[in-house]
């Protein structure tokens, strides 16, 4: 008699015992309020609020990426949590798994959900795992919850407010272009472009959020669209200008060389892992002083005004043209 195909038995919600064995056990770190967490025939988890805390919710996917998926996605879920001032501790995820890449990535991916999760103290509470033949590249989507007692909003910012910044910008368009275009980062040495892969290992903002959160009035993470993206938006959401102090842009050296030589704007470059931290002008000093203590890199890179300011408006992002120019000799 013909066995089934491989294929075959593995479109569809995985069987209980393997669910047990392959994803369940990646529960992140333990938490004592999650009283029902993922389990065979739990449809939903159930927490013990604590009283007072605001809830703070976040949603973000992975398409497309393999490598690192599962780290990528507690980090970018994470660092929105922390930008509202809150402790990421709940995360619900989603993996619909081409079926051509087996129940191995599924696992692999739920390991790295684990890891990440138990470093910086997260449980994982539920979520959904199917194996599809309706796409050739996974797709994983996380859900994550915190608790925070603040209450920023961008009606709070007021003129001679500081904008600052932490680490340097474009950290992780430079990672990711290291990792997948290495042939346009030619004119490199491969200790370079080692070094610039180590990169993502930054794209966490929760140490910084958590370091300044009682200082700041707004935070934000600029992601796609990168550091101007970023501040264009809260420019957009506080309805106020933001003038900019271009000298003092946190800019790594390899990154200003690579913009030089292949030709893109590094301030346009996705940058997961730069905090912006909008904090008054009494207390810019002491938030870089905490983040200096801390070993954070920080830089007041512009502030509040009633003016227009001087700052460009833009959402385009850099990293996909970039990915897409043609091969450099090696």
């Amino acid at each position: 008699m013909s066995s089934m195909t491989d294929r075959e038995y593995q479109v569809g919600k995985l069987p209980p015992a393997e669910l047990e064995n392959q994803i369940l056990r990646y529960c992140g770190a333990p938490r004592p309020e999650v009283i029902v967490g993922p389990g065979i025939g739990e449809d939903a988890a159930l927490i013990e609020w604590p009283e007072g805390a605001l809830l703070t919710v976040s949603s973000d996917p992975i398409v497309g990426a393999e490598e690192g998926a599962g780290r990528y996605l507690v980090h970018v879920n994470a660092n929105d949590i922390a930008c509202k001032g809150g402790d990421p501790a709940y995360l619900v995820v989603t993996l619909i798994v081409p079926v051509s890449m087996g129940r191995a990535f599924a696992e692999k991916t739920m390991a790295e959900i684990d890891q990440v999760c138990r470093e910086i103290g997260v449980a994982v509470v539920g979520g959904h795992t199917e194996m599809t033949d309706r796409y050739e590249k996974p797709v994983v989507m996380g859900t994550m919850i915190g608790t925070t007692s603040y209450r920023y909003s961008s009606t709070d910012l007021a003129p001679g407010d500081g904008i600052i910044a932490t680490k340097h910008i474009g950290l992780e368009g430079m990672a990711i272009l290291a990792n997948d275009r290495p042939d346009l980062l030619s004119f490199m040495s491969r200790d370079e472009i080692t070094s610039i892969r180590s990169w993502l290992d930054e794209i966490s903002v929760v140490p910084e959020a958590r370091k300044i959160r009682h200082l700041a009035k707004y935070m934000h993470d600029p992601t796609e669209g990168g550091f101007l993206g970023g501040l264009s938006e809260l420019s957009r959401l506080g309805r106020t200008g933001v003038d900019l102090y271009r000298e003092n842009l946190p800019l790594h050296p390899l990154t200003v060389r690579a913009s030089e030589e292949i030709g893109f704007d590094p301030l346009k470059l996705i940058s997961s892992g730069v905090l912006l931290a909008v904090v008054s002008d009494e207390n810019v000093e002491e938030s870089l002083r905490i983040l200096e203590s801390c070993g954070i890199a920080g830089s007041l890179v512009g502030k509040i005004t009633d003016g227009k300011g001087n700052l460009e408006i833009s959402t385009e992002e850099e990293l996909w043209r970039v990915l897409g120019m043609a091969g450099r000799r090696i």
